[in-house]
């Protein structure tokens, strides 16, 4: 701000003298002293020049660029003195332009940028598109079209995408409308990841996934080549080991004691026999393995006079 003193000099001029501040990273620190005369009937607020607060340096700590940042160390900038920022990466400014710089002025940093989210120009598959532009920003569809004979997975010659927040909503492929596969073969205890399509076109591919307790075997994804599906895995059932199974072969668990233990394919399981019980000449081992729902039971039978001798 201006403060202003009239001075008389000689009873025949009158001068005004200004003091302006000087602000120095947002503080006031000197005083700038202007001088002006006055004729006739004019005074102190008619001739006060429009100067207004006249700044030396600007501040780093007064930039605030969304979705951006100041790409030097520098703290402070003298007047007319420009800092560079950069966009963060997946954003860009106005005009396309990943970085730029603003400028110190009298009244401060000059209009500050903003960095707006932009997607590139994907990359087509057995498909093109007829914009001619290299990046898009957030929310633009971009329109593409197959190739003769081709096809995106809706089963559709033309398709759209869209710029989302984390990049194109999907990627503009295209596929031999020859050779599609229908919908993935159904397994036991099990079923695909994604919601079933009527048609899948050659070279896409579904996950499987089984129900709780259930081991899955082979290879969980299968691929559309040639209009036939690759090899689906399986689901191989736990086995279910009850009290009254245990009470047949008169055994028990070795480490628990449980009314019904569920164990998945592969995992090993072992017995004792009950007390006064002994393992059966000819049975199955009391450490045994389940297999797809399977146990093969070691069974004991009980001790004669004069067994243990």
């Amino acid at each position: 701000m201006a403060t202003y003193l009239e001075v008389d000099l000689l009873d025949q001029w009158q001068v005004c003298v200004y003091f302006y501040e000087i602000q120095r990273n947002n503080f006031p620190e000197l005083l700038s002293i202007f001088i002006y005369p006055m004729y006739g009937n004019s005074n102190c607020l008619t001739v006060l020049p429009a100067l207004g607060t006249v700044r030396e340096t600007c501040s780093k700590s007064d930039i605030e660029i969304e979705n951006g940042f100041i790409s030097e160390s520098q703290f402070t900038y003298t007047l007319n003195k420009q800092a560079q920022f950069k966009c963060k990466p997946g954003y860009v400014t106005a005009d396309g332009k990943t970085s730029g710089s603003i400028t110190c002025l009298k009244k401060g940093w000059s209009a500050q940028p903003t960095c707006i989210k932009s997607c590139d120009m994907p990359s087509f598959k057995n498909s093109r598109t007829k914009s001619s532009s290299t990046w898009f920003k957030l929310n633009d569809v971009l329109d593409y079209e197959c190739f003769d004979r081709y096809e995106n997975r809706h089963k559709l010659t033309t398709g759209s995408i869209k710029c989302e927040h984390d990049g194109w909503s999907d990627t503009p492929m295209c596929y031999d409308s020859r050779g599609k596969c229908g919908t993935p073969p159904a397994i036991d205890s099990g079923d695909i990841t994604s919601f079933p399509l009527p048609a899948y076109a050659p070279g896409s591919s579904v996950e499987y996934q089984c129900q709780n307790l259930y081991v899955l075997q082979g290879n969980k994804r299968i691929t559309c080549r040639n209009g036939q599906w690759s090899e689906p895995p399986k689901c191989l059932e736990a086995c279910i080991i009850s009290e009254e199974i245990m009470e047949k072969y008169n055994i028990t668990f070795r480490w628990r004691e449980k009314q019904k233990l569920y164990s998945q394919t592969g995992q090993s399981v072992e017995f004792v026999c009950k007390y006064r019980y002994h393992l059966a000449p000819g049975s199955q081992p009391l450490r045994t393995t389940c297999q797809d729902g399977k146990l093969v039971y070691p069974s004991c039978e009980k001790d004669t006079p004069g067994y243990w001798g």
